[in-house]
């Protein structure tokens, strides 16, 4: 049965080249369409599939508890850095501060009269002092008692021993008010915290908390808060190119394109290479990074990415499609003076440009300015008249925008 249904094909096949030579000999023209070889510089670009992620994301939380007073933003809109996202009430935290507030001015009053207790102390100190001297003095002469001297000598010592009391009283007092301007203090703070501001400058989304909600300071986002401008593309390329990507990069920070399907291209640069190869891929992590100025690019979109490695220049291009496999390799066909010929070519690459057909990078066998068939290639034979459809096809090519710029 095999043999059979291989014995029609090849039957099918001879019986269309013989149609073919008939017409050619019987002077019929085969329509065709073709375009002309061109010269033009083509980059080298590597294909990949991107994803978008933020540079920067931030889950705004509260640091105190409260009840939210008022979300003072727009869901899903930019916010900048230092806007105020969230009013968190501010009543009992500033009856709080006020009640600080008094107890500090108490403290220092209290502080005060501890002083001034021991400038009076201290001078009555300073007068026993005085009496105790001369007490000891006089009863060296005989002029007192033993006995009057020890009680001046005693009363000094206690004088002393009450100015030492009055000074512990001072740090004491100290020790208290610093300890209520502390507290005063992280007051204060947690008055300045009442508004949950913006980290940084990006893109809001959706609010987890309404205004009347009880908030506490437990880590519970409030709104997640994403930087928009810039923002990373990552991207795997396979690891047989990572020597020349590292090359390339170190000389310069490689071109990274990325585009939505049908969409115009951002351009960025490539930032970051990854330290390990994917194993079970075999592929290799890098990232570009993009202005985004315009907001093209979102947060865990994908996106079409090329990376540029070079430009090779003043290359011959032909549409990939009108070069075909045969016993002896690749050949193409192109009108000779209103006919077609065969000739071998050797493709050293293909190239995908943004927009019109995929391009054959030639090496030789066709030159710029050749006309290369690219539609009816299958009733040629070398020789056949074709007749070239489409108008004016003499004038036409690969796409001009495929050109590097």
């Amino acid at each position: 049965m095999i043999f059979l249904l291989a014995g029609v094909s090849l039957a099918a096949i001879s019986c269309s080249r013989v149609a073919a030579k008939t017409e050619a000999d019987a002077g019929e023209e085969v329509p065709v369409r073709a375009v002309r070889a061109v010269t033009q510089d083509v980059p080298f670009d590597i294909a990949a599939v991107g994803n978008v992620e933020s540079v920067d994301s931030v889950e705004v939380k509260s640091r105190i508890a409260g009840q939210v007073e008022r979300v003072a933003f727009q869901e899903g809109e930019n916010v900048a850095k230092g806007q105020t996202l969230f009013a968190i009430d501010r009543t009992a935290l500033e009856q709080q501060a006020a009640e600080q507030r008094a107890e500090l001015a108490r403290d220092a009053a209290m502080e005060e009269q501890a002083r001034a207790i021991v400038a009076r102390d201290a001078a009555s100190e300073k007068h026993s002092q005085s009496e105790a001297d001369i007490a000891v003095q006089l009863g060296k002469l005989g002029v007192i008692s033993g006995q009057r001297v020890d009680e001046l000598t005693t009363a000094h010592d206690t004088a002393s021993a009450g100015v030492h009391s009055d000074q512990a009283a001072v740090t004491a007092a100290e020790a208290t008010r610093n300890a209520d301007q502390a507290r005063l203090a992280e007051t204060q703070l947690q008055l300045s915290q009442t508004n949950v501001i913006a980290p940084i400058a990006g893109r809001v989304g959706a609010a987890m908390v309404k205004a009347g909600n009880i908030v506490a300071n437990d880590g519970a986002t409030l709104v997640m808060l994403l930087q928009m401008t810039p923002i990373d593309v990552t991207f795997g390329v396979p690891e047989q190119v990572l020597p020349e990507v590292r090359r390339l990069n170190a000389q310069g920070a490689l071109t990274v394109e990325a585009s939505h399907s049908g969409g115009a291209s951002q351009e960025g640069r490539l930032a970051f290479i990854d330290n390990t190869v994917d194993a079970t891929t075999g592929t290799i992590r890098l990232k570009a990074i993009f202005p985004n100025t315009d907001g093209a690019l979102w947060p865990g979109e994908f996106v079409h990415v090329r990376l540029r490695l070079r430009v090779d220049p003043s290359r011959i291009v032909i549409p990939n499609a009108s070069v075909e496999d045969g016993v002896r390799g690749k050949y193409a066909w192109l009108l000779c003076g209103g006919r077609a010929c065969m000739t071998y070519v050797t493709v050293s690459r293909t190239y995908l440009p943004e927009e019109g057909p995929e391009l054959a990078v030639i090496g030789s066998g066709v030159r710029s300015g050749d006309m290369v068939v690219t539609e009816g290639q299958l009733r040629l034979t070398s020789g056949a008249r074709v007749a070239v459809l489409g108008g004016n096809e003499e004038s036409s090519g690969p796409s001009a925008s495929t050109v590097a710029k």
